[in-house]
């Protein structure tokens, strides 16, 4: 494992950093405190903490992020700043020794607290996710025998599982080459699960997952909502690709082809699509096909799958704008759409929705989830949920409980949608 896949979100690592920053906080604690001393700590702790309210009150104000900083952030930086302060604070009149332990503990206390935010998003599992960097390995795949028709039966009568079968599945990354688009896009994420892990191994159901923006094709969230469903179901699950719909500038394509941000639509739709038809060992079967996302992701998956019925028959839109480009519409229809707003309008999923001829939906299933917490993107999943069920579709709405736009909302949102899912896909009894 290269330094670029070490977790961070969990585990060891974040275990670590938060214990050397406590000794580090004992040891500036514990020395033969001057009044002098004493007030620069005092107020370095006071203008540490005073900055990271501030910072947290200015980014929720101005909607930096689209969504509310949750509270457990302002506590977290709040805590590592103040702590930090005190730190540099704790130099004044003290031996050479403690000026270097104050400094060390300085860069720790800053590093616990990115750790802690990291943790309360979930969203960066590595450390290389983290800094935009994919260096997950190269999954290997098994040899792809598509097949064009539905199984006779749903997979969960048919499947037994072989002896030896793996109890979780694989994950890593595989470059999707941007053949019709051009695309500049970032190696995509890959699960694999158990069963399709096996000599002879079933044609499985397909899922083309998008994460939010900032972020990265990271398969981690979903392979393990995944891993826990294919424990309780003999191993099946479907194949997932978490393809960059970002691409590798950082900038939002709002889920469009452009002559600014390049054509992110026709590499998600025929590109990653036939990379999938010609590697994965999957059904080739709308009825068994999935697009699905998280925030901007989840904007994309409900617009792709308004646009194009014919290519999935199946949505789970976790946390999602109401349509792309939401956040910064000035910008996508100036740069998206050559400001015409009239064409911007006519690309809303609600209004694709609503201009389609009777039927166009028929047979397929959404799932719109979001935070209890989060007002902005719950209304968008209200919104959208509504036209989608006008227009035909079989709809779930649900509404995580106590989660904001970060974290446990995004497997939770997903554990939701497979959990409708599954009978849909013969990978359950209904």
């Amino acid at each position: 494992m290269s330094l670029w896949q070490l977790p961070i979100s969990e585990g060891a690592v974040p275990i670590a950093v938060y214990a050397l920053a406590l000794v580090l906080l004992v040891v500036l604690l514990v020395r033969r405190w001057r009044r002098r001393a004493v007030l620069w700590a005092g107020v370095g702790a006071v203008i540490g903490g005073a900055v990271g309210v501030t910072a947290w009150i200015v980014l929720n104000a101005t909607d930096v992020f689209g969504a509310p900083l949750p509270t457990d952030v302002l506590l977290i930086v709040g805590g590592a700043l103040a702590a930090t302060g005190f730190a540099l604070g704790a130099m004044v009149g003290a031996r050479l020794w403690r000026r270097i332990v104050s400094i060390v503990a300085a860069v720790v206390f800053l590093l616990s607290g990115a750790l802690g935010v990291n943790a309360v998003f979930g969203l960066d599992p590595t450390l290389g996710s983290l800094f935009g960097i994919t260096d997950a390995p190269s999954v290997a795949l098994p040899t792809a025998t598509a097949t064009s028709t539905a199984p006779a039966a749903p997979l969960y009568e048919t499947w037994t599982p072989p002896a030896g079968m793996p109890a979780v599945g694989s994950r890593g990354s595989q470059v999707i080459p941007a053949t019709a688009s051009g695309f500049d896009a970032r190696p995509a994420g890959i699960y694999l699960p158990p069963a399709a892990l096996v000599s002879d191994a079933p044609a499985l159901p397909l899922v083309i997952m998008m994460m939010g923006y900032p972020g990265n094709p990271d398969p981690t969230i979903i392979s393990n909502v995944l891993d826990a469903f294919a424990a309780k179901h003999d191993g099946l699950a479907p194949i997932v690709i978490v393809a960059d719909q970002i691409g590798a500038s950082g900038n939002d394509p709002a889920c469009a082809d452009s002559t600014v941000y390049g054509k992110a639509r026709t590499y998600v739709t025929q590109d990653v699509v036939d990379w999938a038809k010609k590697n994965l060992n999957i059904i080739d079967d709308p009825a068994y096909w999935t697009i699905a996302g998280y925030s901007n992701g989840g904007g994309c998956a409900i617009a792709y799958g308004a646009e194009y019925p014919q290519m999935w028959k199946n949505i789970i839109d976790v946390s999602g704008e109401e349509f792309p480009g939401s956040e910064h519409v000035d910008d996508v229809v100036a740069n998206i759409y050559g400001g015409d707003t009239a064409k911007f309008e006519a690309s809303k999923p609600v209004n694709v929705m609503a201009a389609a001829p009777a039927g166009t939906y028929k047979g397929m299933t959404a799932v719109f989830t979001a935070g209890s917490e989060d007002p902005g993107f719950s209304a968008a999943a209200d919104a959208v949920s509504a036209a989608a069920t006008s227009a035909g579709m079989a709809v779930t709405r649900y509404e995580v409980p106590g989660q904001g736009h970060t974290g446990d909302v995004v497997g939770l949102g997903l554990t939701e949608g497979f959990t409708v899912l599954y009978p849909v896909l013969g990978l359950a009894a209904p």
